[in-house]
């Protein structure tokens, strides 16, 4: 099985989510890669042997997404990832509260429109992962891995 985790960060919390997520995948002995958001395009996933997509963005402001994944997102809409699993985690500040992470519903919302299954719950972690948060990130990539197993059948 094979994974790729594509990641915003500014302050590195967000990189400290993904860094969750890839051990994770890397316990359940799910081959991974992780890269930065800006230097994916959508359209490249389809041509690989992907099993299971996770998108890290963070939000920052009043729920705005990252500036380095606008073109990814933008893209998003325009590709067929039929048959692939995804999920999307990442940070935010509750300080916003009802904008608190909501890049995650935006990037699940871009995600439907692809034709991918989403394998998992998104989770939104306040700042950096605290043990809580990274119980559920774990969680929620042992779930993802689930799906795709379910898919693959």
């Amino acid at each position: 099985m094979q994974a790729k985790v594509y990641f915003a960060t500014i302050t590195g919390n967000n990189e400290d989510v993904a860094d969750v997520i890839v051990e994770t995948f890397q316990n359940e002995s799910v081959e991974v890669t992780k890269e930065d958001i800006q230097l994916v395009d959508p359209q490249d996933i389809s041509s690989t042997n992907t099993d299971i997509v996770v998108v890290v963005p963070y939000t920052f402001d009043k729920g705005s997404l990252p500036d380095e994944a606008l073109d990814f997102y933008e893209d998003l809409v325009d590709t067929d990832l039929s048959g692939i699993v995804y999920g999307v985690s990442g940070s935010g500040d509750d300080f916003y509260g009802d904008d608190f992470a909501v890049a995650i519903d935006k990037f699940e919302q871009q995600f439907e429109k692809t034709g991918a299954i989403k394998g998992a719950e998104g989770v939104k972690v306040n700042l950096s992962p605290d043990a809580t948060a990274t119980k559920a990130l774990q969680a929620f990539t042992k779930q993802l891995i689930v799906t795709a197993n379910q898919q693959a059948k």
